[in-house]
């Protein structure tokens, strides 16, 4: 038996019956499912032109019809399937089935696609989950290669060089148990318990793990770290961790805006920290690539073995976070922090600015975040629930940190729009007062991480700018921080947690904040609108 599905993030025409997936040719024998975009399908389209049959919208309904087209020239069904992918410019990953070949035929350039080998079953899929049940068992498509897939396993072609390619295959250390929501009423607030363990996982990474990062990071006259969304408010605390554990000037650059911000700047003297949850977020494939076409190094960070940007970094440091099946990243977030306080100690040390033992004592510290997180989660909850029915109706609100509770500042509001719609921006706090301030009236909730550190005098100042315009307060701060306390509606106290290492603690209760104002408002978490899980489309 052979079969398509797909669920596509739309980008071209409204979602709808006519634009959905799969597409056909004009027979109906021809049947494809793709994610991506293709550059040029409106000048194929032309190409085709009168002789064949247009339904939708979409880009994709061109390639069964590209396909039907070589068929008509008399080549068979997997040379006309190359001759198809050949022409197209853009991204994609692909999968075609049709009744005159007992097979798969797929493809993929700039956009995720991986194959399951299954013991009664192949399977092809854009992320493992959704395999997970049956194989751990993965095949690894590189970018411009095809493949036929049947009941006997995978051959790959390498495109472009007309070459037979031996599969990589790869065991994900994934069972599963790690997929299924094991009893929790979502992904994400499975995800969010899921976070001690997660750590401890993550933090089993040895120290000789990080000596060549480290080694590349001292031979870096110019350091970058690049993201996306999440992924981005990881590297901007890194960049926090960098500077005060070993002295080092790493700069954040949104990956969709990396070109055009190091234009000029990139040379073989050049480091880029590219940080992706899926090692296949489009905009970060695309500023690695750009990094290594100007001569930079570049060291990933990400979740997924065998991912695109494993295959193109120099080197690459693993978080172990499981499988994360929410859109909004959570466990992932976390994980990366830790990944880089991790290097950013050993660079200290390294650099000479950490003694020994100044470094074992952050590692100790750092290996006891998964308790400060557990008991964040069992201390907050409860009032976090009770906050977010009294604040369900609000359409707007502020999130304010100094330092590295800037980044955690962004990361609570990015979490709060996706999940649960309600209007929510970031900001240093000392820059509120020029413009944002502006918004301000009775009740507007303004949420300030407040953490007791050498930015507390400075925020407390901040948290009376807003409380004397009427804004509601509620303060993230340490157990026992009286002051902050009196000065807030509203507080959630957290564990004690070293300045470094603050965003792995104080995030927690925002991700706990933005689910339960989501069930509140009737969202469903893990199925926000407009969003998937790795938008990989540029």
């Amino acid at each position: 038996y052979v079969g398509v599905g797909h669920t596509r993030w739309a980008t071209h025409g409204q979602p709808s019956k006519e634009n959905a997936h799969p597409h056909l040719d004009c027979e109906g024998e021809i049947a494809v499912v793709h994610n991506g975009i293709i550059e040029n399908f409106l000048d194929l389209k032309d190409e085709l032109g009168r002789k064949h049959k247009f339904t939708s919208e979409t880009d994709t309904e061109v390639i069964p019809h590209l396909i039907e087209e070589f068929m008509k020239d008399g080549l068979d069904f997997p040379y006309a399937f190359k001759e198809a992918v050949r022409r197209l410019e853009g991204t994609y990953a692909i999968v075609v089935v049709t009744p005159f070949f007992n097979g798969v035929l797929c493809a993929r350039s700039g956009s995720p696609l991986v194959i399951g080998l299954g013991a009664d079953a192949t399977y092809c899929a854009s992320d493992i989950p959704a395999f997970l049940p049956y194989t751990r068992k993965v095949a690894l498509l590189d970018d411009g290669c095809v493949s036929i897939v049947n009941y006997e396993g995978v051959i790959i072609e390498d495109l472009s060089k007309r070459k037979m390619l031996k599969p990589r295959i790869v065991e994900v250390p994934w069972s599963i148990e790690m997929a299924c929501k094991g009893g929790y009423p979502h992904f994400m607030l499975k995800e969010i318990h899921e976070q001690p363990r997660a750590l401890r996982e993550t933090l089993t990474l040895s120290w000789q793990e990080l000596d060549e990062p480290v080694e590349m990071v001292n031979a870096a006259s110019h350091i970058y770290i690049t993201g996306a969304g999440t992924s981005n408010h990881a590297g901007v605390a890194g960049k926090y961790m960098m500077a005060r554990l070993a002295s080092i000037l790493a700069q954040p650059v949104l990956a969709s805006e990396f070109q055009e911000a190091t234009a000029g700047l990139l040379d073989s003297d050049s480091l880029v920290i590219a940080i992706s949850q899926s090692g296949e977020t489009s905009d970060t494939i695309d500023a690695v690539k750009y990094a290594k076409h100007m001569g930079a190094k570049v060291i990933a960070v990400t979740n997924v073995v065998g991912s695109s940007i494993t295959r193109i970094a120099d080197s690459v440091i693993y978080t172990r976070a499981g499988p994360e099946i929410g859109v909004a990243a959570t466990k992932t977030f976390l994980t990366q922090l830790a990944v880089l306080a991790l290097l950013a100690i050993k660079l200290g040390e390294v650099r000479g600015l950490l003694s020994g033992r100044e470094a074992e004592s952050l590692r100790e510290s750092l290996h006891a975040t998964p308790k400060r997180v557990s008991e964040t989660i069992k201390n907050t909850e409860s009032a976090i629930k009770v906050m977010a029915k009294q604040l369900s109706r609000k359409e707007s609100c502020f999130f304010l940190g100094r330092g590295i509770s800037t980044a955690t500042a962004m990361e609570g509001a990015l979490k709060l729009k996706e999940i649960s719609y309600v209007h929510a921006e970031a900001y240093p706090a000392g820059e509120s007062k020029h413009g944002p301030i502006a918004l301000v009236s009775e009740g507007f909730p303004v949420i300030f991480i407040a953490p007791p550190d050498e930015t507390k005098a400075k925020i407390i100042g901040n948290i009376m700018e807003m409380k004397a315009r009427g804004a509601m307060i509620i303060s993230l701060t340490q157990t026992g921080e009286l002051e902050i306390k009196s000065l807030s509606d509203k507080t959630l106290l957290l564990p004690p947690s070293p300045p470094p290492f603050t965003p792995l603690t104080y995030t927690v209760p925002l991700q706990l904040f933005a689910y339960y104002m989501a069930v509140e408002r009737g969202a469903n978490p893990d199925k926000p609108r407009n969003l998937a899980k790795s938008v990989t489309v540029p």
